[in-house]
């Protein structure tokens, strides 16, 4: 599928679809540095019986870098005006860690406009401020090293982003397409592709500083499921807990041993729990 452009809120925005025209539309958001091809072990599946679109944030992958500090809001903004620009009224949606925040603070603000929600390995966004920065200075000194060693970059990535014995399979032959999907090698390529700057990572640190839907949370009626990750170093399963307790009409499931990339190392069995959840019930009219 090659990429498409629409133009949202005076930023260029970058998109794909996947799957048949009048099916169903799931709207896939990524993470924080990340781009839209973070979901590539999903879009297959789910494209069998949705219409499946995957698009990059402002300041991400192949979509316009503007460079002023983001809000939530102003990325939930994007999300409906993209929704506007494609003639979508309604959609499920799937959202991984800040991709997740940015579902969040949609749902609050345009809750007609939302179906089911897929949460995976995110935050409410009760973090303190030191521990934000110190995430966004890791980042800012790996897009550094990315263009020294992009391979080292990456296996330094892997001890956060995966459990201990899927690294290790990972390290005997990084050749091997996990899945039939992707293979390490492939995620060597895909960090060196369209990279974060400098002025991205510090833009979308300060959108994550105005995330806190905590005291909101109970206010999204929709079916939610949550999935979280046993071993997942950077949003630990407390943090998906605690949605669950707010969010009335949510599920939560915890995939054992499993890190924060979970919908990759994990991705056929998170394929099979997220596609029986949006099948579970009819569609809301």
């Amino acid at each position: 599928m090659s990429e498409h452009f629409a133009y949202v809120n005076g930023v260029k925005i970058c998109y794909k679809i996947h799957g048949k025209e009048k099916s169903y539309p799931i709207i896939c958001v990524h993470g924080f540095g990340s781009k839209k091809e973070t979901w590539i072990c999903q879009v297959g599946m789910l494209s069998e019986k949705y219409k499946v679109i995957n698009y990059d944030l402002r300041g991400s992958g192949m979509s316009e870098r503007p460079n002023k500090p983001f809000t939530m809001e102003m990325l939930a903004d994007d999300l409906a005006g993209l929704m506007d620009f494609l003639k979508i009224e309604r959609a499920h949606f799937l959202g991984f860690s800040m991709g997740g925040m940015v579902i969040q603070n949609f749902v609050i603000k345009y809750p007609e406009r939302v179906n089911k929600i897929v949460l995976i390995n995110t935050s409410a966004g009760i973090l303190r401020e030191e521990g934000i920065d110190m995430f966004k200075n890791n980042q800012l000194r790996r897009i550094e090293l990315i263009k020294q060693d992009a391979a080292k970059v990456f296996w330094q990535d892997v001890k956060a982003g995966f459990y201990i014995r899927f690294r290790k399979q990972m390290e005997a032959n990084p050749k091997k397409k996990i899945h039939g999907i992707w293979s390490p090698e492939d995620l060597i390529e895909y960090i060196k592709t369209n990279p974060s700057t400098p002025k991205d990572v510090e833009n979308q640190a300060y959108a994550v500083k105005s995330h806190n839907t905590y005291v909101r949370l109970n206010e999204i009626k929709n079916e939610v499921l949550l999935i979280s990750a046993s071993h997942d170093r950077l949003v630990p399963r407390a943090s998906m807990l605690d949605i669950h307790k707010r969010i009335h009409n949510s599920i939560f499931t915890v995939i054992d041993k499993a890190g924060h990339e979970v919908h990759r190392s994990r991705a056929p069995e998170v394929n099979k729990i997220i596609l029986d959840f949006l099948e579970s019930k009819k569609l809301k009219s």
